[in-house]
Formats: structure tokens, sequence, C-alpha cells
């Protein structure tokens, strides 16, 4: 089929394309460290971890406007060779024409208005080794037509081939009991990865409000993970599973509110099921006479999946702070805290950031796993609070 080699081709002819054009080139290189504060769990994890990454894109606008991007992506890590990976984010020819584009490779899309879970995000897979948050994603190969209208934009999305997510290997921390084997992977559907997955969506900004409406229909994104015994070994494989959702995601501006709400339903795993999240933002500008501006987060989320499609977020409530320093260093801080409103699990998550100079910026993080009810889908993580430093340079 002709989907089965079309990214490869892909990729050989843009490459082939890429020299005779006046690229843009930009990017990032960064070095980083975890520390660990508890000794591990499982055997064969280490206390620490540390890894280097690049993140390059080249990119090329023609004079009609349409555009064509390369972004690969790496990492070499030190304790889990499953996250030594590498990835293209995107790497795509967009055209543009009177009220029309068309996008073909592979990219990346973001659905979605909330702080801290993003339910409607839908279309690309989730790169667990990178963020077991969910917030990094791997390339997805489609063919995207949008139509841009006053009306609001009607956008078709066809997806030829199914990307599996990352799985952090036996030697990584911030994983389950059991280590998911890719290779056991088993599908719903006799296309396997080669089901042609759709997606149409219509979004629009009536005044004040942001809003999008969509309608999937493919391969489910989270896998049903069943125990096996492999060499000996209990391991979890993936069952991936056909699904149909419908989902919801808008924001409204109201003075200094900012009002979010993300909210889907899902048939074909099993019972149908529906999932919400929603919240506010408030921000409070120059706060005590100063150049600092300090913002209030609160989500709450509920999921009523059954429970052999257990969720990390099925009834919690969610708070943050979001500081902005507004500093010739561009310094931030963000404090979240996730809260389970049936259990004692608490997580902690705490986000520093600030620039060393115009090319070099130091992030810093810490996630803390508090009292994790042993019930809860991230007990098996009750040990890795971590602290990770990061410093990258920009080009």
């Amino acid at each position: 089929m002709w989907w089965r080699t079309f990214p490869l081709a892909l990729c050989l002819t843009v490459c082939s394309v890429l020299p005779c054009l006046a690229l843009e080139f930009s990017g990032r290189i960064g070095a980083e460290t975890r520390g660990f504060l508890s000794s591990p769990l499982y055997a064969g994890q280490q206390d620490h971890d540390a890894s280097l990454f690049s993140d390059i894109e080249l990119y090329h606008e023609f004079d009609s406007g349409s555009s064509v991007i390369f972004e690969p992506f790496i990492r070499l890590d030190s304790a889990d060779t499953q996250r030594s990976h590498w990835d293209i984010r995107e790497l795509n020819f967009l055209y543009v024409g009177d009220a029309f584009e068309a996008r073909i490779g592979v990219s990346k899309v973001f659905w979605g208005s909330c702080e801290f879970v993003h339910l409607v995000d839908v279309v690309n897979q989730t790169d667990l080794v990178e963020a077991p948050d969910g917030e990094e994603k791997l390339g997805q190969p489609m063919l995207q037509f949008s139509f841009i209208q006053d009306w609001g934009v009607v956008e078709t999305f066809l997806l030829p081939y199914f990307r599996e997510p990352t799985y952090i290997g036996s030697g990584g921390r911030l994983r389950p009991p059991l280590v998911v084997d890719p290779d056991a992977a088993t599908y719903e559907s006799g296309a396997e990865e080669y089901h042609l997955d759709v997606t149409l969506r219509y979004s629009h900004t009536l005044l004040d409000m942001d809003f999008g409406l969509y309608y999937f229909q493919g391969t489910s994104r989270q896998p049903l993970l069943s125990p096996i015994v492999k060499q000996g070994e209990m391991r979890l494989a993936p069952h991936y599973e056909q699904m149909s959702q419908f989902g919801l995601d808008l924001q409204y501006v109201l003075g200094g509110w900012l009002w979010k709400l993300e909210t889907l339903h899902r048939s074909g795993q099993g019972r149908s099921f529906s999932a919400c999240v929603g919240g506010f933002e408030y921000s409070f500008v120059g706060i005590f006479d100063s150049n600092m501006d300090l913002g209030l987060i609160g989500e709450y989320v509920f999921d009523d999946r059954p429970d052999d499609y257990a969720t990390v977020y099925d009834n919690d409530v969610m708070f943050g702070l979001r500081l902005a320093m507004n500093d010739l260093a561009s310094s931030k801080l963000l404090l979240g805290m996730v809260k389970d409103t049936r259990t004692s699990s608490l997580i902690t998550t705490l986000e520093a950031s600030r620039r060393l100079t115009d090319w070099c910026t130091l992030d810093v993080t810490a996630v803390l796993f508090t009292d994790i009810d042993s019930h809860d889908v991230v007990y098996g993580l009750r040990d890795d609070d971590f602290i990770k430093v990061e410093a990258v340079l920009y080009f």
C-alpha cells in the first residue's frame, strides 16, 4: 500500500530539495541531569541519569506563502536505552492558496486549552520517554486540508500510519512496575499500524471566545496494557483498539479571567465514557508595585472510564501559580499541584527558568509524589521524586 513507503519517500524528497533553498536555521542543544531523591524500587534502575539532546529546525518560505519545514530530534541518555532515541518531529510541505491550505508530511498538531490535562489532544502520539506528563509528542504522518472562511476553519486530517508511543525501559525511572514491551503490541484492526485514521475539526472565534469541535475515528492513542510472560519475565503488552471520539475545547476571556474547558466522549473501548476538564486562570499584573505578574490557575478533571482503562486524572483538582518576573533574564516560576479527591495522592511540580545569556537558558524542575495511594495509577512512582537541571543553548 502506498502509505507504507510514504514517510521514507517524503524524507528523501525533502532532504534532496532542502540544500537548494534559502533556509532559516534555528534550534537548540541541551544537557540534562536528573537526580532522584530515593533509591529505586525496581532492579536495574539508577539514582540519577544524564543526557544530551538536540532539536533543530530548517525552514523555508516561498514567495507564494507556501513553506517547507524539517525538524529532527535526538536524545542520548546514560541510564535508559529506550530514552536514547531520535524522531522526526516535523517534515512537511505546506501549500497556501486562497482560503485553502494543504499540508503533506510529518507534522505536529496541538488541540487544547487547559494547563494540566489536554484531554482533546488526539492526533499526535505521546513521547513518554521525554515527558511522562504527556507534553511531548511524536511526529505524525498526515495529509491535512484546511478551509478558511469568515465563519470558521474546517480541517480534515488523513492519518495513514499509526505511531506507537515510546515507553520507558527497564533501566529508566518513572515507569510502572512492569516494563511495557512494544514488540508484543497487537491491534484490533487487521491493518494494524497502517489503519487509515480520519479526523474532522471545526474551529472559530466569536468575540472573546475561541472554540473547536472535532470527530476522530481510528486507532486509540491509549492502549490497553495486559501482563504477559516473555523470556521468563513478566511484561506489559499494549493492545491498540479502534475508537471514535467527539471533542470540544474552548477558552473565554473576561477581563483578567481566562475560562477554559475541554470535554470528550469516546466509544469503541469497551463501555463508552466521557471526560471533562475545566477551570480558570486569573492574572495579577504588577504585583506589589513591581514589574512582576502573578497568574492563579485552578482546574478540575473528571473521567468516568472503566477501571481497565485507568487514567492518572480521573477525579482530581489542580492548582497552580505562574510568576513572570518580566526582567531582562525572562525569569519564570510555575508551581503546580494535582490532588486526587478520593485518595491522599498528591503530585507537586515546581518549574523555574532563567536566561543566562541571549543564547543560553537554565531550567530547573522538581517533582514530588506525596502519600500516593496503593490503588492509584501512579503508585509505582511513589519513590521517584526527582530534581532535573537542564542547560540549553539556542541558535
